[in-house]
C-alpha cells in the first residue's frame, strides 16, 4: 500500500519552493500519495512562532550574509532561481486560496510553480491582482471570475482550516511534512530524511 505524503506549504517562502522543486522526485522514488496542503505561514507565525518577526527587525549580519549564499547555494543546486523580491515579506493569502481552486481542479502544482517562479524568479508582488490574474489564465481561468473567488467565505474558511490544522499537530512553519500521519519534518534541509521515512516504512 502506498505511504502518505502531506505536504503543508505557503509559496512566500523560498525554502519552500526549493522543497516543492525536489519533492517531485522523492514522491516518484518513493511511489508515496501525496497530498497538498495550502497554508497561510503568517498565520502559523502570529500563532507560535513570533520570534521570526524579531529576527526578521533585527538581523545577525553574520547570518544574514550566510543566509544570502546559503540560499543561493540551493537553488543552484535545485535548478531555478531565486532572486530578492522587493515586497518581502509578502501578502499570500490570495495565491494560496488560489491554489484550493487549482488543488481542486487537478492543476495544484502547475499553478503553485507559476506563482513561485513568480514571485521568486521574476520578483513580482503576488498579492496584487495584476499579477495573480495573469498566471490563473494561464491554467485556463478568467482572471476576474479566479480574483473573485479567492474572496470566497468558503475558501478563505479552508486555507485557515489548512493552517490551524498544521498548528494543531505541531508545525510551526512552511513547508512542513508528515509521512503516514504522524512523523513530521520541517524544512527543505529535510527531504532526504523523508525520503529515507518513506523507504522504510515500506
Amino acid at each position: 500500500m502506498p505511504h502518505r505524503l502531506e505536504f503543508f506549504f505557503d509559496c512566500s517562502s523560498p525554502w519552500t519552493y526549493l522543497a516543492f522543486t525536489r519533492i517531485h522526485d522523492v514522491v516518484k522514488r518513493t511511489g508515496a500519495i501525496i497530498e497538498w496542503k495550502p497554508i497561510l505561514v503568517g498565520g502559523v507565525f502570529n500563532a507560535v512562532n513570533q520570534d521570526v518577526y524579531e529576527r526578521r527587525a533585527n538581523p545577525d549580519p553574520r547570518k544574514g550574509k550566510y543566509y544570502v549564499k546559503d540560499l543561493a547555494d540551493w537553488a543552484r543546486f535545485s535548478g531555478i532561481k531565486i532572486g530578492r523580491p522587493p515586497v518581502f515579506p509578502v501578502n499570500s493569502v490570495k495565491a494560496m486560496r488560489g491554489a484550493l481552486i487549482a488543488l481542486d481542479d487537478g492543476k495544484l502544482v502547475a499553478y503553485a510553480t507559476a506563482v513561485f517562479e513568480a514571485y521568486w524568479g521574476d520578483l513580482l508582488d503576488i498579492s496584487q491582482p495584476d499579477v495573480l490574474g495573469p498566471i490563473a489564465a494561464r491554467f485556463g481561468y478568467e482572471p476576474k471570475a479566479f480574483l473573485a473567488r479567492v474572496e470566497e467565505p468558503a475558501l478563505k474558511a479552508r486555507l485557515r482550516a489548512n493552517t490551524d490544522e498544521l498548528i494543531a499537530r505541531g508545525g510551526f512553519g512552511s513547508p512542513t511534512m508528515f509521512v503516514d500521519g504522524d512523523d513530521m519534518y520541517f524544512g527543505n534541509d529535510r527531504l532526504p530524511l523523508v525520503e529515507a521515512a518513506l523507504a522504510r516504512a515500506s
